[in-house]
């Protein structure tokens, strides 16, 4: 979207916002004037944000970016406010048409504009905090049928969704990965979405990715983000770091003393939507296991939880993704199942067990609110 256009449908809703608040904050006037300059800024700022590589030069673009990523946050959470305070005000108004003079609707309407800006800072403030900090563990137990008991507590770490870019850089990134290798896990799993930006731009600050330890190595699936960024490029350049990038592929992997006895077969696709970037990246789960022992433990990476279907239909037992991000915050967690079949945690479809990761970092806002992000440890263990 071109700027103008962005910028006038952003000046709309924040008049929409300042529309219905402003008035009935006069007992407030404090309040008052701190929400009409927030919401110029706000509509000034957030899409200047939105495009700041395209107008500025580092390090003003990143600043840029920052401040109109901050404000989007808050945005969001006055309009969703303002849309449930009118919606509310709306019941309340045909209930006092039935029973007129029972509600103290001049009360309620001041209340309510009162409340809306105090909550949406609060709920930015603690959306940013969630945000920033470093991922919390997860620990799941995924039981499979037939797991050999050279494979009992085989252990994977997964990491996803970090969008290593403007407002996410090395010191963030150094703190996943020091996180995720106190783990000790047998595989780091890496689930798309690790990067908004080209190499040139982030490989100083994706460097640390270089340090993950696991017994049997680091893979990788891209995401659809990947294929905005330039994928082929981060191809090589988490190659040149000691990744494994499963590109429709797999790897068999034998833990020490396990002998011919039933092995694990780590497969990994390339994002759902990459055909429309690349036609050679068309993602094929049954393609992924093409040579690969019949008589094995099948995992599958595939950064979108709508691979289930192909990866049940090919035989997989788990299959971990991403790309939800959980919602990232209240209430678009509510809109993710009109796109994908699952929004967090682990699922069953058909024989297939499907985690679906909240993420690691974030996309857009720095913000994150009932739906926290996630550095995951997965456990195999007989069913």
């Amino acid at each position: 979207m071109n700027f103008l256009p962005l910028a006038l449908v952003t000046a709309l809703l924040h008049v929409y916002i300042g529309a219905r608040l402003v008035p009935g904050l006069q007992a407030l006037p404090l309040v008052q004037w701190l929400l009409i300059i927030g919401l110029v800024l706000s509509a000034l700022l957030m899409p200047l944000g939105l495009m700041a590589g395209r107008v500025a030069r580092q390090p003003l673009a990143d600043v840029l970016t920052w401040v109109g990523l901050l404000f989007m946050g808050l945005f969001s959470s006055l309009f969703v406010l303002t849309l449930a305070r009118d919606a509310g005000l709306l019941l309340l108004w045909g209930a006092d048409l039935l029973a007129p003079g029972q509600l103290p609707l001049a009360w309620l309407r001041i209340a309510s504009a009162e409340a809306v800006p105090l909550l949406g800072v609060l709920v930015t403030v603690l959306g940013f905090l969630n945000a920033r900090r470093t991922a919390a563990v997860v620990k799941v137990d995924v039981p499979i049928k037939g797991l050999p008991p050279a494979l009992q507590g085989f252990t994977l770490a997964q990491i996803s969704d970090i969008h290593v870019g403007p407002t996410i850089k090395h010191a963030y990134l150094r703190r996943i990965v020091d996180k995720v290798n106190a783990l000790d896990a047998d595989v780091v799993a890496i689930t798309g979405d690790l990067v908004d930006g080209k190499v040139s731009e982030l490989s100083a600050h994706t460097a640390p990715l270089a340090d993950l330890k696991s017994r049997h190595g680091t893979y990788f699936v891209t995401g659809n983000h990947e294929y905005y960024s330039g994928a082929h490029a981060w191809v090589d350049e988490l190659r040149r770091l000691g990744l494994t990038v499963l590109l429709n592929q797999h790897v068999v992997i034998r833990r020490p003393g396990e002998g011919s006895g039933k092995p694990l077969v780590l497969a990994g696709v390339t994002d759902y939507s990459a055909g429309h970037f690349d036609p050679a990246h068309r993602s094929d789960p049954e393609a992924a296991l093409q040579g690969a022992p019949l008589n094995a433990v099948r995992v599958l990476l595939a950064h979108q939880p709508r691979s289930a279907a192909a990866a049940a239909k090919a035989g997989f037992d788990l299959q971990l993704s991403g790309h939800t991000h959980g919602g990232q915050f209240y209430p678009w967690n509510l809109f993710v199942r009109l796109q994908q079949p699952f929004t967090a945690g682990l699922h069953k479809l058909q024989n297939l067990w499907v985690y679906t990761s909240r993420g690691t970092g974030y996309w857009g806002p720095p913000k994150r609110f009932g739906a926290p992000s996630e550095i995951t440890a997965l456990r195999l263990v007989a069913a």
